[in-house]
């Protein structure tokens, strides 16, 4: 009997993210659902993502550069958790691999690329 993944995970290495196009195209040869780490996958042509919101953080993270430069102590500057997420499916990708994505779970997403 030979093994056979069912689903793939794509981690946040920065080998993962020169290669998306590459990693993309042989999930959907291989006809594997996959989760990737950012949207850019899924923008060429990945499943599905659900990451942090970066915009949000950016934004976080210059709150606290105008914090520090106005002589805020970095010890005294609470830690923000991150709390907001987006979720991306390509529903082209799910078509072509065969996936039936759930109504709820399309619901849910933040954008759906058609």
């Amino acid at each position: 009997m030979q093994e056979h993944a069912d689903a793939l995970w794509v981690g946040i290495d920065a080998e993962n993210i020169a290669y998306r196009k590459l990693i993309v195209e042989l999930a959907e040869k291989n006809r594997l659902p996959a989760m990737y780490p950012f949207r850019e996958f899924v923008e060429v042509g990945g499943l599905m993502t659900y990451t942090l919101d970066f915009v949000d953080l950016f934004t976080r993270a210059a709150g606290y550069i105008d914090q520090i430069l106005k002589g805020e102590a970095p010890g005294d500057i609470p830690i923000y958790q991150a709390t907001k997420f987006e979720l991306v499916i390509n529903m082209k990708a799910a078509k072509v691999i065969g996936l039936a994505i759930p109504p709820g779970l399309l619901l849910r997403a933040g954008e759906v690329i058609e």
